[in-house]
């Protein structure tokens, strides 16, 4: 006799609930790549740090040893230079072990992000837009400076690895240090960021600069100030000649001046715009993703000077048109994302999709993919 077992076809409110899990799954690597983006670059700094610590150590040493009498004679002194050399190496295990550590603390970072990430398609709805919500009320206070609220919600919530506390308060270091009128810590944080804040063609080191010229001269310092000017700003000549002799003429008119264009360089409010400019760069770096397609108008240097003094707009309601029907998208033919991120109406594609077997193609780009890979966009 044979036995035949049925087996129950999933509900339809079970397919609904996966469906929109997937769809939250393709949602988050869109709109969350920051997530891992952050901790990615703080292992790639240490990492290159470390590889530069150990060549460096690595090639003094060497350089060293072809010389063992350490510049002196006899066995006491080769001893000595011997013993020396050893210590350096002991010190430099010390620093390789400190590196590692930091290095599998960001890994592990960088694990979590991606676990989280991972979970959107499989998790639970309401665990995960709980989680979410505490996520972004921890960054929030973050970029507000509510430091201690933002570090506490973390760890009551069990989020540290997913939120970046301690980056933040790297930066609230160096906030502090130039509200004390501090630059060191400014310019420490440059040499550690240099080549990105280079590809953002950032301004900020040669403001820092600047400052600790001005304040040479206000301290009355006068060759320090010109000593310095040779050895740090005399490189930016060739792009900010004006600001050079602007700032050099202090020499000259010094802090007691009452001539407008030179007595504003000796005032406080320059000390908060270098506050300020260090915000800029620090969320540029860490809190802004500036690659925009080609075809988004933000992407044109000329079009974002043009739109600074201009006010906020406000509309009501979005309008969009389908490329491929010229219809209106709206709430009952609303458009679909592809994943080269072009947009079409749901009506175009529904109709392309039955024709070739759940199979759709971008008219612009010729890009194929099924019709279950398309997400949702929402109008407001």
């Amino acid at each position: 006799m044979e036995m035949v077992i049925d087996t129950p076809s999933p509900s339809p409110s079970a397919s609904s609930a996966a469906a929109g899990r997937q769809t939250r799954a393709a949602e988050s690597v869109r709109l969350e790549h920051q997530l891992v983006r952050v901790p990615l670059e703080a292992l790639k700094s240490t990492v290159r740090t470390n590889h530069r610590l150990a060549e460096k150590e690595i090639a003094a040493v060497l350089s060293s040893v072809s010389a063992p009498g350490g510049g002196g004679s006899g066995d006491a002194a080769a001893v000595d230079h011997l013993t020396s050399l050893v210590s350096r190496l002991h010190g430099l295990k010390r620093k390789m072990e400190e590196g590692a550590r930091a290095e599998e603390l960001q890994v592990q970072r960088c694990r979590a992000r991606l676990n989280r990430l991972a979970s959107a398609s499989s998790g639970d709805d309401a665990e995960w837009e709980e989680l979410r919500l505490k996520r972004i009320l921890v960054d929030y206070m973050l970029r507000m400076s509510y430091y201690d609220t933002a570090a506490k919600l973390a760890e009551t919530s069990g989020i540290q690895d997913l939120v970046d506390v301690d980056v933040f308060l790297d930066a609230k270091r160096v906030i502090d240090s130039l509200q004390n009128k501090e630059i060191a810590p400014a310019l420490a944080w440059c040499a550690e960021n240099r080549s990105r804040l280079k590809k953002s063609k950032s301004k900020l080191e040669f403001f820092l600069r600047l400052q600790e010229f001005v304040e040479l001269v206000k301290a009355k310092n006068f060759m320090h100030a010109i000593a310095y000017a040779r050895k740090y700003l005399s490189p930016w000549g060739a792009t900010h000649m004006k600001e050079l002799q602007r700032v050099t003429a202090t020499l000259v008119f010094r802090s007691s001046t009452n001539c407008a264009p030179y007595k504003v360089l000796f005032e406080q409010n320059q000390w908060d715009s270098l506050v300020d400019q260090f915000k800029q760069e620090f969320c540029k770096l860490f809190c802004f993703d500036g690659n925009c397609p080609k075809e988004d108008p933000l992407s044109l240097p000329g079009f974002r000077k043009l739109a600074e003094p201009l006010p906020f707009s406000k509309q009501h309601h979005s309008k969009l048109v389908c490329y491929i029907t010229k219809e209106l998208m709206d709430t009952e033919n609303p458009p679909l994302v592809f994943p080269n991120g072009y947009v079409y109406s749901t009506k175009a594609l529904d109709e392309m999709a039955k024709k070739n077997g759940g199979k759709v193609t971008c008219p612009r780009t010729g890009d194929v993919c099924n019709y279950t890979d398309l997400v949702k966009a929402y109008i407001s």
